[in-house]
């Protein structure tokens, strides 16, 4: 399966990047079904990692990574950062803020979630920080005729 990894700065531009460098990936994967879902999913992971992350004492404005996984039926994306605190989707949310993991689970139809593991080197696995992963597309069979 193909990966694809960014590195991405704290920055304003940020989001809008990552969303191009995954409508790029996702096209030509000949996977322009998702773009949408994946590009709306993959600014609110960027935008709060900038947010959240970015300019805490752990984040330190390093940015975060990104990894795309793709398949011939979907996708597996994960925003990783240096802030080691898990999110968690609040009961409710403000005008202003936190709906970004409402969106994330409902766009994934719950196929998300986030875990310890940093990035280091363009690669995930690193130590310290988190992971925020997300899958769109069709599940494929596991294990099924392979």
């Amino acid at each position: 399966m193909p990966e694809y990894s960014l590195r991405i700065p704290t920055h304003a531009t940020s989001p809008r990047i990552a969303r191009e460098f995954v409508t790029s990936v996702l096209k030509a994967q000949q996977l322009g079904d998702i773009v949408d879902d994946a590009t709306l999913c993959i600014s609110e992971l960027v935008t709060n990692s900038c947010l959240h992350a970015g300019g805490s004492a752990a984040g330190a404005g390093t940015g975060a990574g990104l990894l795309l996984v793709t398949n011939p039926v979907g996708l597996r994306a994960t925003v990783f950062d240096t802030d080691v605190t898990l999110p968690v989707m609040k009961e409710g949310y403000d005008a202003e803020s936190g709906r970004g993991l409402w969106i994330l689970d409902s766009v994934t139809a719950g196929r998300w979630g986030a875990e310890r593991r940093g990035w280091r080197a363009g690669r995930g696995g690193g130590e310290g920080g988190k992971g925020v992963w997300f899958e769109l597309g069709a599940q494929r069979p596991s294990g099924r005729g392979r």
